[in-house]
């Protein structure tokens, strides 16, 4: 869990306190009482759990709270995890494996139903991917960032095969990047990755002002800036945790449902703009260059938040 959820819990003012080893080292019956209480784990024959201590994972910000169930192995168990509910957008990753292989994987949210699992199944490729796929489409979708930037590239119009090529440059132009940070080939920390994000917004925004009836750059500015991005979608794919054999279906259905997603808000976005041009040119042509404002803004408000203002540790 990170530090600043398992603080909000505990009353601590100051998250990175959970990292000192005396500091930790007091509160951990809270934690485990925590974690005990919110896990919402259901064993066949109803064992009973032994808890062991709390780490601290001072290079991810987490703590780490192990336990054994003494005996034979349960048959099934069932589990509806809701660690920490003051967060509507938490979302817990649940990996089973058996004998060391990855059998199955599950993402609860709130409202999430409980889910079963049944010793000796194998899901396979097919549950990563009933996994990511929707993985992929929520994350994209509760992305704002992201759909702004796709905003910014679709709001001065222009044919259905320019619009096609300016979303598969961003595609990619992140798929590349998602892949490779996901691999652990190549990492950014977040502190640059997220106001470099946030600055892409900002200049497709200038360009869409600047270019007038100029050279159109949006496909090579997709294609840069999707490299960008990519490496904000991996952040999301990587706190699952999984190891380097399961990381190439998992990385596969999330990218798919990144798309999905993407397509879900480009599509309608890019017929409504070019239904306002086709209706009244001069009201289309002043939406584009409001909204263009807009992206900028948003922007740059992202850009001075991520720089100065932010409250991560």
């Amino acid at each position: 869990m990170h530090v600043i959820d398992a603080a909000h819990e505990l009353g601590l003012k100051d998250p990175a306190a959970l990292l000192d080893h005396e500091t930790l080292e007091a509160r951990q019956a809270e934690i485990v009482r925590l974690i005990e209480q919110r896990l919402g784990l259901e064993l066949t024959g109803k064992p009973a759990i032994q808890w062991g201590e709390v780490n601290a994972m001072a290079d991810a910000k987490a703590l780490q709270v192990s336990f054994v169930i003494p005996g034979k192995p349960p048959g099934s168990f069932a589990v509806r995890p809701n660690l920490f509910p003051y967060d509507s957008q938490h979302q817990s990753f649940v990996n089973v494996y058996e004998q060391g292989k990855l059998t199955q994987q599950w993402i609860f949210a709130k409202g999430s139903a409980p889910s079963t699992y049944f010793a000796g199944s194998r899901s396979g490729a097919t549950a990563v991917i009933r996994t990511f796929v929707p993985a992929g489409i929520h994350h994209i979708l509760i992305g704002p960032d992201h759909l702004l930037f796709l905003l910014g590239l679709l709001l001065m119009g222009g044919s259905f095969r320019q619009l096609v090529k300016i979303v598969t440059a961003f595609t990619i132009g992140h798929s590349i990047t998602l892949s490779l940070a996901a691999l652990d080939i190549v990492t950014l920390p977040s502190t640059l990755v997220e106001p470099a994000i946030a600055l892409t917004i900002v200049i497709v925004g200038a360009d869409n002002l600047l270019r007038g009836q100029g050279r159109d750059l949006r496909f090579w500015l997709a294609l840069a800036f999707g490299l960008i991005h990519g490496f904000g979608f991996a952040s999301v794919l990587k706190e699952f945790g999984l190891p380097q054999s399961a990381l190439g279906w998992s990385l596969f259905s999330f990218n798919v449902g990144v798309e999905l997603g993407q397509l879900t808000f480009a599509v309608p976005v890019a017929l409504l703009l070019a239904g306002l041009r086709r209706w009244n040119p001069a009201l289309g042509k002043r939406a584009a260059i409001a909204g263009s404002v807009v992206v900028i803004g948003a922007g740059a408000f992202w850009f001075i938040q991520r720089v100065f203002l932010s409250g991560e540790i």
